[in-house]
């Protein structure tokens, strides 16, 4: 076929991690095939920052972005297809967004997380009256909806959505793999994160504090910002691209505990895809995705409370060879459902069908 032309519309630039693994790691399969792309992030570097604790809301530089993409969508025409993170415009009502998105050119919306829920169960009615149903709108205009879960999926099917393609967030498994690292006898219970996901570690504070008092246990926390835990020791690692294998590849074992909420439900699972990658073994509230990726007895445990995570941590933390097993079944998984490899060709197929079409 001729050279295709795409449009990305990230959310992030290559800081944001949705956008980071949802787009910008699929960018050299795209440079093979010798399709022609611009990436073009709405929101600016501070606003990330500011999102992770780190400055003031930029609203200047926001208002800007969005007038650029705007500037960009009236000139849609000249590109095949649009590769859309959520949607266009966030907090703006769907009949605006509409202007912007209608024609000719295919569009492919992104969805790693239930979005959905930052408007339709807001506290604000009017927040909810003016945007509750915009991403299911989106959804529904688009040709291709990406669904990171099954919970994204049955929203967009209950959107009429055109099409529906799951595509789970996945890892380069060239990159994460196992680090041979010389431990020594303390078991290390690994959590790896954003700022704004590690308020989830507060639900096992209880669990973290019975363990501790064990010995020989340690807690690495890696990207997590300043927690209040008071009766135990443990350690906050700054989050650093080139070291995060190698700091995942220190874990005795990785945990994802999430609340049973409507947004956890619309999570991907994705620190759960990075440890067992690496082969470490899990252990995860069966929330959403994470019921399918967690292999009960197999690559790590299912816990739903706090009896439980404490009975598989300590399991695991006693029997060394039922962590190299269950590590090595998890890179098996990984390897054949989570592979960045096997989503970038989903990926390339659905865009030359679509295109073609």
């Amino acid at each position: 076929m001729r050279e295709m032309k795409i449009l990305i519309l990230t959310r992030y630039n290559y800081d944001g991690p949705s956008s980071r693994y949802r787009y910008f790691q699929y960018l050299k399969f795209f440079e093979e095939k010798n399709w022609n792309y611009e990436i073009k992030p709405l929101l600016p570097n501070n606003y990330i920052k500011y999102l992770f604790g780190n400055g003031k809301i930029p609203f200047s530089e926001i208002i800007l972005s969005y007038f650029k993409r705007a500037l960009t969508l009236l000139f849609k025409r000249k590109y095949d297809l649009i590769w859309l993170e959520q949607e266009a415009f966030p907090w703006i009502p769907f009949f605006i967004e509409k202007i912007f998105l209608k024609g000719k050119t295919k569009i492919v919306s992104d969805y790693d997380d239930a979005f959905f829920h930052r408007y339709d169960l807001h506290k604000t009615k009017l927040i909810r009256f003016l945007l509750g149903k915009k991403i299911d709108s989106v959804m529904h205009n688009v040709d291709i909806v990406f669904s990171g879960n099954d919970y994204i999926s049955e929203r967009a099917k209950l959107s009429n959505a055109k099409k529906i393609i799951f595509l789970p967030t996945v890892v380069d498994t060239n990159k994460y793999k196992k680090i041979d690292i010389d431990k020594n006898n303390i078991f290390t219970i690994g959590w790896l994160g954003t700022p704004t996901t590690s308020v989830y570690l507060y639900e096992l504070e209880n669990v973290f504090e019975k363990l501790y008092k064990l010995g020989n246990i340690k807690f690495s926390f890696v990207g997590a910002r300043k927690l209040e835990f008071k009766n135990f020791e443990y350690h906050l690692i700054e989050w650093d691209e080139e070291k995060e294998v190698e700091e995942i590849s220190k874990f005795d074992v990785g945990i994802m505990p999430l609340k049973d909420g409507p947004f956890e439900r619309g999570k991907c699972g994705f620190k759960l895809i990075q440890y067992l990658a690496c082969e470490i073994p899990v252990v995860g509230s069966p929330v959403g995705i994470n019921d399918k990726i967690i292999q009960h007895g197999i690559n790590g445990f299912k816990a739903t409370n706090e009896n439980e995570w404490y009975e598989y941590l300590l399991k695991l933390k006693d029997d060394r060879d039922l962590r190299e097993k269950m590590g090595k079944n998890g890179r098996a998984l990984v390897e054949e459902k989570y592979s960045l490899k096997n989503n970038a060709k989903k990926i390339i197929d659905n865009f030359e069908k679509l295109v073609n079409n």
